[in-house]
């Protein structure tokens, strides 16, 4: 294999993005082969000892993405201090080793959430500049008016700040409730659920449907599937 720069190397085997391995090479965390590295540092993972903050990294590594589609009450991250369920829970004890949460789905909401081992890619899913898109179906109290959805297509006022623009549809509504297509670049805190408050029409129910080109199609809620290669390639576009 040929020699790699020890950024990409760090990123691949899981244990955190290029930008916080070079941040850990500066402060000569990072040995290979016995000795302490430096920026631009290169290595062979599969013939060269790789130790990061006293970690060895393995010289085999699979670079593994999950899809899971997320059942409601169930926290997006790897552990929970007050011991509720997390993502990896649902995920085999042979295959969860490595993986975290790409981004995150709040403890409500259910549907799409990506799971990797894969520091480059979840750099490039949670980065603003790569702006892929994200598919919900919302339920929402109420009727929205043609005046809100259009406010909310062309950005409206969050935390001081406008947001950006967004495929808002209503696709069909009920005596009290109505359901919303959203297709949104933008993934602030809780985002859909702040504001569909602030127009006065509360979320009963968020499901993210598709993330990029990657859908849950008949993805049972709880369970999981790898992504396939052809699914990956829009992830890096």
């Amino acid at each position: 294999m040929i020699k790699q720069r020890l950024q990409k190397i760090i990123a691949e085997s899981g244990i955190c993005s290029r930008r916080k391995a070079e941040e850990l090479i500066i402060q000569h965390k990072v040995l290979v082969n016995g000795f302490a590295a430096k920026i631009g540092d290169k290595a062979n993972p599969e013939n060269d000892q790789i130790i990061v903050n006293g970690y060895r990294i393995p010289k085999v590594i699979f670079n593994r993405v999950i899809l899971l589609n997320k059942p409601r009450g169930i926290i997006s991250s790897c552990n929970d201090q007050f011991g509720r369920k997390t993502v990896l829970s649902l995920i085999p004890s042979d295959i969860r080793k490595g993986l975290y949460p790409i981004g995150r789905l709040d403890y409500e909401s259910r549907g799409a959430i990506l799971l990797t081992n894969n520091g480059d890619l979840t750099l490039k899913l949670t980065h603003p500049k790569f702006n892929h898109t994200k598919s919900y179906f919302v339920w929402v109290k109420g009727l929205p008016s043609s005046s809100t959805l259009s406010e909310w297509r062309q950005g409206t006022v969050l935390d001081g700040k406008i947001t950006m623009k967004a495929k808002v549809n209503l696709i069909k509504s009920l005596k009290h409730q109505s359901l919303i297509q959203i297709e949104m670049k933008e993934g602030r805190n809780r985002q859909i659920r702040r504001i569909s408050e602030k127009f006065g029409h509360p979320v009963i129910d968020l499901k993210r449907v598709a993330i990029s080109k990657i859908k849950l199609g008949n993805l049972q809620e709880g369970c999981w599937r790898e992504v396939k290669e052809d699914e990956l390639s829009c992830l890096y576009q």
